[in-house]
């Protein structure tokens, strides 16, 4: 299957953010990123903001919460329609509970390892989950250089997904671009969150390239290996 290629809005204009959900209408999925200055040093959007995003997005939202007590917050995001509701591993105190709720709220379950936290304890959940996640930066800021250093927990994980025979999508989050696709897409990623790689020009800057235009690039990378 062609990867899966998810922009994250958090490099997108947030003034202009219905225009720039339209501008990557071509890609697979919306990343959207929820922060609480708490979890991670950096604040972002809540529920009330998704839930209006969920409203006029033209792509399923890939929403990745960043944030304290995730048993309890995380439900209410499924809630939204979201397609997808990532919670940190870290954060969650019953992480196979927790995906069980998101998955009877209609929503499609995922846990996320920060570059520091091993990859087993996850591999437990295979049954109960829907995507893994592996940060490729420290969560927090976009714009971040890729971590080769994670490689090896992605691969631990893809090895792990094959040998289930589940369908658990392997996602990557944090300094993507044209390079460091074909090192994620080698290692057994199938899902790829890319932000200011595709909210690298804005309407108007001239000859650049837009969102559209680096998606295509992005596919036609990760394409050579996949």
């Amino acid at each position: 299957m062609p990867v899966r290629i998810s922009p994250s809005i958090l490099s997108a204009d947030f003034v202009n953010l219905e225009r720039d959900l339209n501008r990557i209408s071509d890609a697979d999925l919306v990343h959207v990123d929820v922060m609480d200055n708490h979890f991670v040093p950096n604040l972002t959007l809540g529920l009330p903001i998704v839930q209006r995003i969920q409203e006029v997005s033209p792509l399923p939202l890939d929403v990745h919460l960043m944030i304290d007590d995730a048993d309890r917050w995380a439900p209410l995001y499924a809630e939204t329609g979201a397609y997808s509701v990532t919670f940190s591993a870290e954060a969650a105190r019953d992480p196979r509970a927790l995906a069980k709720t998101l998955r009877g709220a209609g929503a499609r379950a995922a846990v996320a390892i920060k570059p520091g936290t091993p990859v087993e304890p996850v591999l437990k959940y295979l049954d109960d989950i829907d995507m893994i996640l592996v940060m490729t930066v420290e969560p927090g800021f976009g714009g971040q250089s890729f971590m080769d250093d994670t490689m090896p927990k992605l691969r631990a994980a893809r090895e792990a997904i094959d040998a289930s025979g589940r369908d658990v999508w392997l996602e990557v989050d944090g300094g993507i671009n044209d390079t460091t696709i074909l090192t994620a897409v080698e290692n057994g990623a199938d899902t790829i969150v890319a932000g200011s790689s595709v909210y690298a020009s804005k309407p108007g800057e001239g000859t650049e390239t837009g969102p559209a235009e680096r998606i295509a690039a992005l596919r036609a990378a990760a394409a050579r290996v996949a």
